[in-house]
Formats: C-alpha cells, sequence, structure tokens
C-alpha cells in the first residue's frame, strides 16, 4: 500500500539497503519493510560457489593437452564487490537487472586459466601430464594473492585439478610407447632370467668339474702312494732275495768247503773201509738190498744160492722192527 512492502533474505545473502544513495541498512539474512520508490536493494550470495572448468593448453613442445578441474570461492567482502559490480535485484522477484552476477564466476575463471597456461607453457608433455599435485599447489597460490581477485572482494577456498589430457592421437601414440616399454622390460626380464638360469647352471657344472678334479687329484694321490708302496715292497723282496741268494750261495760253498774237505781227508782210505763207514747207521732194507746187489755182482763166483722164506721173513721182521724203533 503506497509503496510499502516487506522483504526476507537468506541467510546466505548479504543485503545492502540503499536509500537515497546510501547505505541505510546492510547484513546477512535481512528481513524487513521498506518503501519501494525511493529503495534499492543489492543481494550478494556469501555461500561458496563451486566452478568447474576445462581448459585446452599448449605446453612448450607444442602438443595439446586438456586441463580439466573446479575452482571453489566465495565473495568475502561485500561492500567492496558491490562497489565494483552491480548486485542490485528487483524487490518482487528478486532477480538480478544486470548480467554482471553471471560473469563473477567466468571472471576468476579467466584468472585460472591465465595461470593455468603460464606453468602448462613451461612444461613439457610427459611433465604435464604428472603435474596435477604441484600444478594445483601452484595456481592455487598464485590466486590467492592475486590483486584482481582481491579487489574484487574474493575469498579462493581451493583449486582442484582433476585431469590432464592429451588429444586421442598423442594418447595412442603414448600408450603405444609405453606398451612398447613395457614389453621392452619384459623382454629383458626374460633375458636376464635366463642369463641367471645360464650362469647358475655354468656355477653347477664348474661345482661338478672342481668337485671331479679334487677326486681325480685325490685318486691320483692314492695311485702315487700305492706305486710307492709297491715299488718300496719290490725293492725290499728284490733285497730279500738277494740276501736269500747270497745265503743259499753261502750255504752251498759251505757244504763244497766241507764236502772237498771230507774227499780230501778220504783220498788215501780204503774203499772197502768207505764203503764200511757208508754202511753204519744205514737203515737194515737197505743193506739187505747193498749185499743182493753184491751177491748180484759176484753171481759168476757163486754156483748155487738158495734163499728160504724163512730168511726173508726175519729180515723184513727186522727192518719193520728197526722202523717202528727209529722211525722211517
Amino acid at each position: 500500500m503506497f509503496g510499502l512492502r516487506f522483504i526476507k533474505f537468506q541467510p546466505t545473502e548479504y543485503i545492502l539497503k540503499y536509500k537515497n544513495g546510501k547505505v541505510v541498512r546492510e547484513g546477512a539474512g535481512l528481513s524487513f519493510f521498506y518503501y519501494a520508490p525511493t529503495t534499492s536493494l543489492v543481494a550478494i550470495p556469501i555461500a561458496s560457489s563451486d566452478t568447474p572448468f576445462i581448459f585446452e593448453e599448449i605446453t612448450s613442445d607444442f602438443q595439446t593437452v586438456s586441463v580439466q578441474g573446479q575452482v571453489a570461492f566465495r565473495i568475502a567482502n561485500p561492500s567492496k564487490t558491490a562497489q565494483l559490480l552491480n548486485f542490485t535485484c528487483d524487490s518482487r522477484s528478486k532477480r538480478y537487472l544486470s548480467e554482471d552476477p553471471e560473469k563473477l564466476p567466468q571472471r576468476v575463471l579467466n584468472i585460472v586459466k591465465v595461470l593455468t597456461k603460464k606453468y602448462i607453457q613451461g612444461m613439457k608433455l610427459k611433465e604435464a601430464l604428472v603435474s596435477i599435485e604441484s600444478l594445483a599447489h601452484n595456481i592455487g597460490n598464485d590466486i590467492k594473492t592475486n590483486d584482481e581477485i582481491a579487489s574484487l572482494g574474493l575469498e579462493m577456498l581451493g583449486l582442484s585439478i582433476l585431469a590432464i589430457l592429451p588429444n586421442k592421437e598423442t594418447s595412442r601414440a603414448l600408450e603405444a610407447q609405453a606398451r612398447e616399454e613395457i614389453l621392452k622390460k619384459a623382454d629383458e626380464a626374460v633375458y636376464e632370467r635366463r642369463n641367471a638360469s645360464i650362469e647358475q647352471e655354468r656355477r653347477i657344472k664348474e661345482t661338478q668339474l672342481e668337485s671331479d678334479r679334487i677326486v681325480q687329484k685325490k685318486q691320483n694321490e692314492l695311485r702315487d702312494s700305492q706305486l710307492i708302496f709297491d715299488t718300496s715292497l719290490e725293492e725290499k723282496k728284490e733285497k730279500l732275495v738277494g740276501l736269500a741268494a747270497a745265503n743259499s750261495k753261502a750255504e752251498a760253498d759251505a757244504r763244497a768247503y766241507g764236502l772237498q774237505a771230507i774227499m780230501k781227508a778220504l783220498e788215501n782210505v780204503s774203499p772197502n773201509v768207505i764203503q764200511s763207514l757208508a754202511g753204519m747207521g744205514m737203515q737194515p732194507n737197505k743193506l739187505i738190498a747193498v749185499a743182493f746187489r753184491e751177491l748180484a755182482e759176484k753171481a759168476e763166483k757163486i754156483g748155487t744160492l738158495n734163499i728160504s722164506p724163512d730168511l726173508l721173513q726175519t729180515l723184513l721182521k727186522e727192518t719193520s722192527e728197526y722202523e717202528t724203533t727209529h722211525g722211517k
């Protein structure tokens, strides 16, 4: 009635009530009556705003990459923001009367884009693809101290880089290169494993050969020891044979000397006496044989010789008794 109205705002809206070009009331989440013909209302959202972005930039080696991320900010100084941007709203519909509120996120993204370009242009492709964390850290620090951000009354809450991706052709080339490197490493691993197996077999064979060499050396040493022992034994046998031959020769010389002495002593002795001496101690059967031999030698002088069985039995009996008494 007569232009007097009531309006209520949300707690996330900072309200500036202007009357006659001066701020007569301000605060967050206000509700009040106002006179529409002479009052202007400025509603500045103070809640945080998350704005996604995706930029295409060129690396130092002239490769195109896409940088995807998100920036979070809020209006920390509404009064300063209201001085630079028009946040005047319609009192009935609460719609903004200008496009400045919609342009604010884009102004922030433009600052982020400039900082992103600065860092990406100083990197090569492979370096840029793995620089997500460092890139977000550097841009976040720079944007917090940016003069334009401060003049707009904004506070940066955070910046996240979600992905840095090359174009499809470059991505396929990098995948092929990485795949070839992986296959190469796999081949090198197989090669190293085979070399290790060959080296292990070589060590085993060397160990076996060394063991065989040691065994052969021991066998040669035993053979040499046995040969030395056999040679020594043969030398001892040769010495014993020589000693035995010398002893036999000495015994033969002694017997020859004894026989020579006996023969020399019997040179002038009658044969009958020698024969009688030889018959002394002779066994009866041998004496009988000698007697019969002498009879046979003188058979032409003997006419008839009768030897009775009783005589032979007597002679054989005496022979048997002699053998029993004196042994054969």
